[in-house]
């Protein structure tokens, strides 16, 4: 999603479009699509927290030997979009028809194809289809469907969508997604100061809504970790380096809210987070492709966060 060049309303405001590919891959197969081990390719960005979320989930249940990635190139110029590159750190050339841009792979399955092209994509190698570009799902999938592949027992029995929580899950999705995921963009993408700063006042709010869940809970749903903090973490662990800069999200910044510092330093240090993370790949994709907003692609210097600092955050019991 980050860096494809945005779509706004006559109002001057973002609007993000949802995934057009929306199948499932399920462990045994009722939807077409079964779980197998290095039958699915996932096309992402470390740049991208959408992809970011499907990443985390892959890392969680330990699937790196399952589900082979490959991060697109982090500079993304002119009109053909997401490129494929071995000239940059951690970015490869496509491995599976060897296509030069993202958009081949959307051609590949229609060729008439006229949306836009987006990572993450969940490939399908044994059909030769997308099955999926919508990042909420794919964190589902990965979160239960290959759970017969997870490196380890204790892997195995994560569930980042618990049944006795999805209620509560989901109306907290419903309200981040919108005014924070989402809201990040409506500011920085604005071509109104209207528009602007109707999406700056919902993002802020909402942060300011999170700060005071957080103050008596350790994750949003309580005491435990779930789905909802791996699609807001993606959004908080980006927002001091470029939102507030790059995007004029400059009210507050994410340290100036203690409960959410310590909240975002904690799930940054649970084990294998931190490899999720490439604030190099994130601040030279917003500042270096993002030319309507700085035209002169000059990559800022900071700021100095440490993300492996004490969060202090281990005995908050949930209120």
């Amino acid at each position: 999603m980050a860096g494809n060049l945005p779509s706004t309303n006559k109002k001057g405001e973002f609007v993000k479009p949802d995934g057009e590919f929306r199948q499932w891959v399920t462990a045994d197969g009722s939807s077409g699509f079964k779980a197998e081990r290095d039958r699915y390719h996932l096309y992402m960005s470390y740049a991208c927290p959408f992809a970011s979320r499907c990443l985390v989930g892959r890392k969680l249940k330990g699937l790196e030997d399952i589900i082979p990635i490959t991060s697109v190139d982090y500079i993304r110029l002119g009109e053909n979009g997401w490129s494929f590159t071995d000239k940059r750190p951690k970015c490869s050339l496509d491995p599976i028809s060897n296509a030069k841009y993202l958009k081949d792979i959307y051609l590949k399955v229609n060729p008439n194809y006229t949306g836009r092209i987006t990572v993450p994509v969940l490939w399908d190698k044994k059909t030769g289809t997308i099955v999926s570009n919508e990042s909420a799902e794919i964190l589902r999938m990965f979160n239960s469907a290959f759970n017969e592949f997870c490196a380890t027992d204790e892997q195995r029995n994560i569930d980042l969508y618990p049944e006795e929580l999805r209620e509560k899950i989901d109306g907290v999705n419903e309200w981040v997604t919108p005014n924070i995921s989402n809201g990040v963009y409506r500011a920085g993408f604005a071509t109104t100061q209207e528009a602007y700063n109707e999406g700056v006042k919902g993002l802020f709010e909402n942060l300011d809504k999170v700060e005071e869940i957080l103050s008596k809970n350790r994750f949003l749903t309580g005491d435990r970790f779930t789905e909802a903090d791996v699609r807001l973490f993606t959004t908080l662990v980006r927002f001091d380096t470029v939102y507030v800069g790059h995007f004029k999200c400059n009210k507050k910044r994410i340290v100036d809210y203690p409960n959410m510092w310590g909240y975002l330093k904690e799930i940054y240090q649970m084990k294998g987070i931190s490899d999720t993370v490439d604030q190099d790949h994130i601040q030279q994709h917003y500042q270096v492709s993002h030319r309507h907003l700085n035209p002169n692609g000059i990559v800022a210097i900071g700021p100095d966060l440490d993300f492996n600092a004490p969060h202090g955050r281990e005995n908050l019991v949930a209120n």
